[in-house]
């Protein structure tokens, strides 16, 4: 019979006990090995039946054992131990606290995102967006970074996969009861759950509760409108992770950025916490929050357009993807409906919401309201995650800048990075503490810094090797297992199974494939040659083996049948022992997948991968890297520790050509450079070149692919500016900024370059000549104070566009003349051989700008307007 109601029951820990409750609730225990390994002293088997989730475990363990654990003075002393520990973490000194700038870093910093990947036993992410943000809030607290999370808790997270017995994705949504949860209420002083709400048409109002997850020393607050004041529809706005229609996601990012910035107003008041001066929007789905903060400052006394300049100056917007499909757009007249007089933030007009997300530039779609724009529109700071993506954000986005080159567009990049200890298999660990010292490894994992990576060089080549086969080992068993429990859900009976107990080799190559399953990332493209593929396989002497896992969005019957294509070739009695399709990807699964993996496989559409951290984590345990040079690979490659698949992306390959043309590129690559490595064996009997290039990967690639550097670039190049100008920006100075731009706009078309000469007319110049510029320009109603004159010079290409360019602010020496003219002059120093040119334009400054492209305003000479310049030494 099926239960009319649910509760969850707690158990009553005996008061020697109790700080296992106090463990249990903070979510360092997922990352932190004493802490996990005190949980499976509590029961073995009980902590394998939980899936590794201590709150699960309490629940479950019966009460003569916590009896019995309650007079265990050895465990009591564990027990301490650990907690002593963990209250030591969270109240010490850390990296943050110990810069020699601390009174100048942020108080505190928000950081929202439409999901987080914590742990497993919180699933509350669909893919790389979410795990990166978890890995973001775990090393932010081990670096004591003051950061506050911000999402939702999903009643349904994101699904759960499954295979039908044709190959055919399956999904399914179990129920999540957030007091079965590592989360808590927030509540009011007099015990009741604190709420927050939205304003919604018709006088409805869309309420949530906030739990609390404590992340180390983070917390992450989620909110929850499956609430009984809810109407239906409303208890339903938090169901489910990227699910719905336009509304639905609508909804849920209304109440993600406005409702977000109030449970942050809320935590804040009734904890004490210091009030956030930077809020980070991690992709455009929080963006809302913006909006929330200037409705915050207009009902202070700020009119919309200060309180905007007010709220750039403290605010960091992150773009994740340069798929164009990946960012939310929605109908303007939808938006509107949701804002204004009758609905949520009235006292903002509905024309100045619309004007943030309006599609402004060439190709924009005028009745689309666009996420990332307003994003961008609502950050005076923004950044992309790898290199190669701040260069294709750079022109994705230009048009919001007309008039400058892309590579002037004020969005740079920071690359992502992955939390070590929650990604680095504890074999690993051990044999870094073995070299190292538990301090020290503790901070290489975390802090990062080569100087504590470089003891790496000193392991022996038996112990990497050991090591290595020893986690290929067991990836062979989990694989085994969940391909066994796979095929039960597939329909199959135990009888048809004894195959299983043959899959796989711990000493054959192992190949990694791991990820979501949108067409970009091409999981088929190493089925193009299927007997090229066949042969690799099942060669004689040196044959591969790979493990295949990921889940298509549940709307995406294209990436289905991706997964279709992959399972069915999987499933042939000829390869079925070399190449397996793993259903359900997630934490807890690639926390065994990838230490096990000798090379992590890559190969999506350049430049489409903003990142992708997945092959980072795989190069911390050991494994090598076999990708399109896309993402971080194209920033951190080299020959020492991977290898770079070719791509044929020139404008003239059709994407079939394409897909033929780099699969053969990769199936070469294995065949004759990545198999030989693997199996050739040096004096010792070890294959002395791979162990020298896992060593490789550990020295050169480890420190870089930290989250610790991430969030320490984070703070340093971002929140710590962004702080800074949150401080400056009073509602004095934001009502000077704002009335300053109000006014060099309206006068920007008075403004012109009218007259450039230099000392030489002459087509050649020596290397090191100086010249002497002199320009003549017309401000109209500005004056020298609202501008910066430059000089912009440098090499050109074929078609004289100035390529790496240089810029020199020129100084007023005249005018205005009769005619309103002003004289600038300045040197031009010639310091590159070759073709060489320049320019001179005008841009307008202040001293809040954190750009001169702020503004996108810039004017450069007409026709006609230059004597002696243009391009020099040919």
């Amino acid at each position: 019979m099926k239960a009319i109601r649910r509760f969850t029951v707690r158990p009553v820990l005996p008061e020697p006990l109790r700080p296992l409750s106090d463990l249990a609730r903070n979510l360092r225990w997922s990352w932190h090995a004493e802490t996990r390994d005190l949980f499976q002293a509590v029961d073995p088997e009980r902590w394998a039946a939980s899936e590794g989730d201590p709150v699960r475990l309490l629940g479950s363990v019966p009460p003569a054992r916590l009896a019995e654990l309650a007079g265990d003075r050895r465990f009591l002393r564990r027990l301490t131990a650990v907690a002593d520990d963990l209250g030591d973490y969270v109240t010490g000194d850390r990296w943050y606290q110990t810069r020699p700038q601390s009174a100048e870093l942020p108080a505190a910093v928000a950081y929202f995102s439409p999901e987080f990947g914590i742990t497993a036993a919180l699933p509350q992410y669909s893919g790389g967006l979410g795990i990166l943000a978890g890995d973001h809030l775990k090393s932010a607290s081990d670096l004591g970074v003051p950061l506050i999370g911000v999402g939702l808790l999903y009643r349904h997270g994101y699904f759960r996969q499954s295979l039908s017995r044709d190959g055919w994705q399956q999904e399914h949504y179990p129920v999540l009861d957030p007091n079965e949860l590592p989360v808590a209420l927030l509540k009011e002083a007099d015990g009741t759950p604190a709420h927050v709400s939205l304003a919604l048409p018709g006088g409805r109002l869309l309420r949530a509760r906030i739990w609390l997850a404590q992340v180390g020393r983070v917390p992450l607050l989620m909110l929850d409108s499956d609430v009984e004041e809810n109407d239906v529809g409303e208890r339903g706005v938090t169901d489910r992770l990227y699910g719905g229609g336009s509304e639905h996601r609508l909804l849920q990012e209304m109440l993600l950025g406005i409702g977000g910035v109030r449970a942050v107003r809320t935590y804040c008041r009734l904890t004490g916490h210091p009030g956030p001066e930077v809020f980070h929007t991690n992709e455009g789905h929080a963006g809302f929050l913006g909006l929330e903060r200037i409705a915050e400052l207009v009902a202070a006394g700020l009119d919309f357009d200060s309180a905007l300049e007010a709220v750039r100056a403290g605010t960091v917007f992150t773009t994740h993807t340069p798929v164009p499909a990946g960012i939310d757009r929605f109908d303007r007249e939808l938006v509107a409906h949701h804002f204004g007089a009758d609905a949520e933030l009235p006292g903002i007009g509905v024309e100045h919401i619309l004007r943030l997300g309006m599609e402004t530039y060439p190709g924009g779609e005028p009745n689309l309201f666009n996420m990332a724009v307003m994003g961008l529109r609502l950050a005076q700071r923004a950044n992309g995650v790898s290199l190669l993506h701040g260069n294709v954000s750079r022109e994705m986005f230009s048009g919001l800048w007309p008039g400058f080159d892309p590579d002037e567009v004020p969005i740079t990049s920071v690359t992502n990075g992955v939390h070590a200890p929650t990604w680095v298999a504890p074999e690993v660990v051990r044999l870094g503490a073995r070299q190292l010292g538990d301090r020290r490894t503790e901070e290489a994992l975390t802090v990062g810094g080569p100087e504590r990576w470089d003891a790496v060089a000193e392991v022996a080549d038996q112990e990497i090797w050991e090591l290595r086969r020893s986690l290929r080992e067991q990836l062979v068993l989990e694989v085994r297992e969940r391909l066994r429990a796979s095929w039960r859900q597939r329909g199959a009976g135990t009888a048809e199974l004894g195959w299983i107990d043959g899959v796989l080799d711990p000493d054959v190559l192992t190949i990694g494939f791991a990820r979501r399953v949108p067409s970009y990332k091409r999981l088929t493209l190493m089925l193009r040659d299927r007997d090229r593929l066949l042969d690799l396989l099942t060669h004689p002497d040196r044959p591969i083996q790979i493990v295949v896992a990921g889940k298509a969005h549940p709307a995406d019957d294209g990436g289905k049948r991706l997964v279709q294509e992959l399972v069915r070739f999987a499933d042939d009695p000829r390869v079925r022992h070399r190449i397996v399709f793993l259903p359900d990807y997630g934490m807890a699964m690639a926390q065994k997948l990838l230490p096990g993996c000798d090379i992590w496989l890559n190969n999506p559409l350049r430049p489409l991968e903003a990142c992708g951290t997945s092959g980072m984590k795989a190069a911390l345990n050991g494994g090598l890297n076999l990708s399109v040079l896309d993402g971080w690979w194209d920033e951190w490659f080299q020959p020492d520790f991977g290898w770079a698949i070719p791509t044929a992306d020139g404008a003239g390959t059709d994407p079939d050509r394409r897909d033929d043309i780099e699969a053969a590129a990769l199936y070469d690559l294995l065949e004759q450079r990545v198999t030989p490595r693997f199996y050739e064996r040096g004096r010792s009997g070890l294959p002395d070149r791979w162990i020298e290039m896992v060593r490789q990967t550990l020295t050169l690639l480890g420190p870089k692919v930290l989250a610790g550097r991430m969030v320490r670039e984070y703070v340093e190049r971002l929140y710590t500016p962004a702080a800074h100008a949150h401080r400056s920006m009073t509602p004095d100075t934001a009502r000077e900024l704002s009335a300053w731009k109000g006014r060099v706009r309206a006068a920007w078309h008075g403004v012109s370059v009218d007259h450039v000469e230099t000392t030489t007319a002459t087509a050649t110049a020596e290397l090191g000549t100086t010249l002497a510029l002199r320009v003549r320009v017309r401000l109209g109603d500005l004056a020298p104070d609202d501008v910066e004159v430059q000089a912009v010079s440098g090499r050109v290409d074929p078609e004289d566009r100035i390529t790496d360019g240089t810029t020199v602010p020129l100084k007023p020496t005249a005018g205005p003349d009769l005619e309103g003219h002003w004289t600038y002059e300045g040197p031009l120093s010639l310091d590159r051989t070759g073709p060489y040119g320049y320019t001179v334009r005008i841009l307008p400054t202040h001293r809040l700008l954190a750009s001169g492209a702020e503004l996108g305003l810039v004017v450069v000479p007409a026709e006609g307007a230059v004597t002696g310049a243009g391009v020099l030494m040919r």
